[in-house]
C-alpha cells in the first residue's frame, strides 16, 4: 500500500494508523521481510504527526502463527538464519535497541488487536505492544518449549512483569493452548467479542487517538517503560519535572479549557 511493502499492509483512519500482517494463506507466519516491514511500518506512523494511536492486527482467520517453519527447519538442519544482528547491552537506550524491544520506543499508543490465533514469535510481538485484545474463543500458545527453544527476544524479563513469574512460567513451560478468557484472568489480554471485533479495538484506538493529548500520551509511555529500570524516588523526580513542564504547554492549556467548555477537546500534541 503505497511503500510496496509485501508481507504487511498500512492504513490510516481517523488519526489511526493500522497495521495488518498479510499471509492470511500462511495464517501470517513470521518471516524476516515481515520482521523488516513492520518496523518500516511503526516508523512510518510514528513520524505521521496525522496519527495519534496504532493498530497491529493479521489478515484473514489469524494474527500470526509464529516463526514460518521452513525457517524452522532450516535451522534444525542446521541452515540456521536465527543468528541475532549485534546490539548494543550497555546504558538504557539499549533496553529499547533490541530486535522487538525498539516497540516500546515507539512514541505512540500501540494496541494489539489479536483477532485470531497466535503463537511463538506472534505472541511475543503482541508482549512488547502497549494494549492487547483478544477476541472471545481466540487461542495463544508461547510454543517454544515444544519446539526445544527457549524464551525469546527478552520475553524471560518481558513477561513476569506482565502476568507474574507464575503465570509466565506456566505459560513457557507448558507451551499449551491457552484461550483468550483464559489469558484475560491472568491479565495479559483483555477479551472482546469475536462479532465486530476489529471494529471494537478501533474505536478503542480513534478514542486515544482524538480524545487524549498525543503530548500526555507521548510522555506516559516512556514514563512507564523507562520507570521499568529505576526506582521510584528516580520515577517521582522525572514526574516532578514533567508535570511541571505540562503548565507551560498548549494541550495543558486545551486541556482544561474544554473540559471547561463542555466540549471535544482539540489537541495540537505541542
Amino acid at each position: 500500500m503505497g511503500q510496496g511493502w509485501q508481507e504487511i499492509l498500512y492504513k490510516v483512519e481517523d488519526r489511526v494508523a493500522t497495521i495488518t500482517l498479510n499471509r492470511p494463506e500462511k495464517l501470517n507466519a513470521w518471516t524476516a521481510v515481515m520482521a523488516g516491514e513492520l518496523r518500516e511500518a511503526f516508523t512510518k506512523a510514528e513520524a505521521d504527526e496525522g496519527v495519534r494511536a496504532i493498530v497491529l492486527t493479521g489478515a484473514g482467520r489469524g494474527f500470526c502463527a509464529g516463526a514460518d517453519m521452513s525457517r524452522l527447519a532450516a535451522a534444525a538442519a542446521g541452515r540456521s538464519t536465527l543468528a541475532a544482528p549485534p546490539t548494543p547491552t550497555e546504558g538504557l537506550e539499549a533496553n529499547f535497541a533490541q530486535r522487538l524491544s525498539y516497540i516500546l520506543a515507539i512514541k505512540k499508543p500501540i494496541l494489539a488487536a489479536i483477532n485470531g490465533p497466535v503463537a511463538g514469535v506472534g505472541l511475543v510481538v503482541t508482549f512488547f505492544c502497549d494494549l492487547r485484545f483478544m477476541a472471545a474463543g481466540t487461542r495463544l500458545t508461547t510454543s517454544f518449549a515444544r519446539r526445544g527453544l527457549i524464551a525469546e527476544h527478552g520475553i524471560a524479563w518481558l513477561l513476569p512483569r506482565l502476568i507474574g513469574p507464575m503465570n509466565a512460567l506456566d505459560l513457557l513451560y507448558t507451551a499449551r493452548s491457552v484461550e483468550a478468557e483464559e489469558a484475560e484472568r491472568m491479565g495479559l489480554v483483555r477479551v472482546l467479542p469475536a462479532d465486530g471485533f476489529r471494529e471494537a479495538v478501533q474505536a478503542r484506538a480513534a478514542e486515544i487517538a482524538n480524545l487524549s493529548s498525543p503530548r500526555s500520551t507521548r510522555i506516559i509511555k516512556k514514563q512507564v517503560y523507562e520507570a521499568m529500570f529505576q526506582s521510584l524516588a528516580e520515577a517521582s523526580v522525572i514526574a516532578n519535572r514533567e508535570q511541571e513542564i505540562c503548565r507551560d504547554t498548549e494541550d495543558f492549556r486545551e486541556g482544561v479549557a474544554h473540559f471547561l467548555e463542555k466540549r471535544k477537546p482539540s489537541f495540537t500534541g505541542r
